[in-house]
Formats: structure tokens, sequence, C-alpha cells
């Protein structure tokens, strides 16, 4: 990779074109989870335009290769290739079969895909609360799966996408799944994006001798996404009424998908590892939750928590 543009030019309105501005990834292999709508798009494009292969991994193949016929349309002819692999995280027999499927190094791994504060509570085909096993374990097979590839690739790079949400709860270790306590949206989707950010600083950790980085990220307030499509509105009015949940401001998805790319991309980050990042720069620590727009909860970067989960993680998907 050439030299980027340098760590100060990049901020909250940065966009993932303008983390690549100079960078040449001609003969690395990319994998983007949700990469058929949404942040997603961006940052299949933003890696591709920089000449990566990209591979998108998606639940609907039809989806994703109507985005690779019009990602090919309007990308210069110097990008990489797209391809389309079929990937449903709760499914884990499809993470099995992509994961058995991939041939060669993997150069970086974006675990982009999500749902998001899903009404009721719904499981995964193996029992697991829907959130949790989509968000966080889905992911952790896949890149658990993945590692020999990373590690075939000496330098690769894994990004967790994460989100300001994590602050509605920690992982809740004793019920995981909510066969104790009643479901709440909110704090399901607040325990899987602290799982996503664990899951980096654990990968950092296990897997620094094989050369791979790992790092999570809050990608920003993205309007014009998927990722809501469960919600009930009326929920979501009621608790920004409540004081608990406040929105960071807006970002369009050029924008939100800047700092995925930063962390997959960027050698302003080269090295960095296992750390939580927004608006393409390290997030400071917040010790409050309510009315948050920004920050990380130490409880999300811990070493302790992150061995717990990993090992938890490790029994539910084998």
């Amino acid at each position: 990779m050439s030299v980027p543009q340098t760590p100060h030019t990049f901020g909250a309105s940065t966009t993932a074109a303008e983390v690549t501005d100079g960078v040449d990834l001609h003969g690395r292999r990319a994998v983007v989870t949700g990469a058929s709508s949404g942040i997603g798009v961006e940052t299949v494009r933003a890696l591709a335009a920089a000449g990566a292969d990209v591979t998108l991994a998606v639940r609907d193949t039809g989806a994703g290769a109507g985005v690779v016929a019009r990602l090919e349309k309007e990308l210069p002819p110097e990008s990489g290739q797209l391809t389309v692999g079929r990937l449903d995280l709760a499914d884990r027999s499809t993470v099995a079969e992509f994961v058995a499927a991939w041939q060669g190094p993997l150069h970086i791994l974006v675990n982009n895909a999500g749902v998001m504060a899903t009404p009721e509570l719904t499981r995964t085909s193996d029992g697991r609360e829907w959130q949790f096993g989509v968000n966080h374990l889905g992911h952790f097979a896949l890149a658990t799966g993945l590692r020999p590839a990373l590690a075939a690739a000496d330098g690769a790079r894994v990004v967790s996408v994460s989100s300001i949400g994590h602050l509605f709860s920690p992982v809740v270790f004793d019920d995981l799944d909510y066969r104790f306590r009643p479901y709440d949206p909110w704090t399901s989707y607040g325990q899987s994006k602290t799982a996503n950010a664990l899951f980096a600083v654990g990968a950092a950790e296990r897997w620094a001798d094989d050369g791979i980085t790992a790092n999570a990220l809050m990608p920003g307030n993205v309007a014009d996404t998927s990722l809501a499509r469960h919600m009930d509105m009326e929920q979501v009015a009621a608790f920004l009424a409540s004081g608990e949940l406040a929105l960071p401001p807006g970002k369009t998805v050029e924008q939100g998908a800047a700092t995925s790319v930063l962390l997959a991309a960027s050698l302003t980050v080269e090295g960095v590892t296992g750390r939580y990042f927004e608006d393409c720069a390290e997030a400071k620590p917040v010790a409050e939750r309510a009315g948050a727009v920004a920050g990380v909860a130490p409880y999300a970067l811990d070493r302790e928590n992150a061995a717990r989960l990993w090992a938890v993680s490790k029994a539910l998907v084998n």
C-alpha cells in the first residue's frame, strides 16, 4: 500500500473514498459481510476502487449480485474484482460452507452485517438470542474459521463494526439468551455490540503472532441503511423521550463507511490493534451512558471480559 493522507485530515465528515485516496490495495483480497446495502456497499466500493478484490458475503445473493452489477458500472476499470458469496450469520451451516469454500490468503475481513433492536424475542436455529447470535456469534464463527487464511496474508486486518449502542448493556454472561430476564430490544442490541468490541480485544491478543490486527468501531448515525428494518418506531420514540438514547449527528453512508475503511486499509493505523474507533479516530472512554453520543465504555475494552467472551463463544459455536 502507498502512503495515504495524514491522520489529522480524517474526521467525522470524512468519506470512505477520502480515506483510500492514495492507497493501493491491488493484490489484496477482502471479505465484507452485509455488503448488499448501506455502509456495506460503500465499504466495498472504497476497497475495490483502491484495487482490492472484494467478496460480498451476503444472505441474499440476488441482492448481492445486483450491487456487484451496479458497482462494476460505476467503478474505474483498474478497480479490483467483485464476487458474491452466500453467508447467513443466523445459520451456522452457511458460515461453515463459506469458510470451507475460501481458498488462499485473506487480507481484510470487515464484519459489517448486523440487526438492530428486533422488537420481539427471536432465536437462531441453534437457540441463541437473535441479535447476539447474528451480530456476534455468527461473526465469531466466521472470523475464527477464516483465521488460517488471515494468518496466510502476513498482515491481515479484521474490522468489527460495533456501535454507540454498546453503552446500553455490557455482555450479561449469566443470561446471554434472555432465558431468565425480560427481553428488551435495546439491552439485547447493546450486549451484541459490546461483544463486537470485545471480540476485537480478544482477537488482537490471540492473533498478534499471526500478524493479524483487529479493531472495532462505531460507524455513526447513518439513516440510509437497512439496519433499522426490524425496529418499532414507537419504541424508538419512547426511548428517545426517556433520555436513555441520544443520537449522534447524522452521517451519509459514504461518511458512515469511512471508519471501517480506515481500519481496513489506511497506513495511519498500521499495527494498531485491540482498539475502538469513531469518526476515524480512537474513541475516548465514557463512564455515563445516558445522553452519550460518543465514546467507549471501559467494559467493552476489558481484557478479562474479552477472555471470558472468547471462551463462551468458542464453546457455543463448536
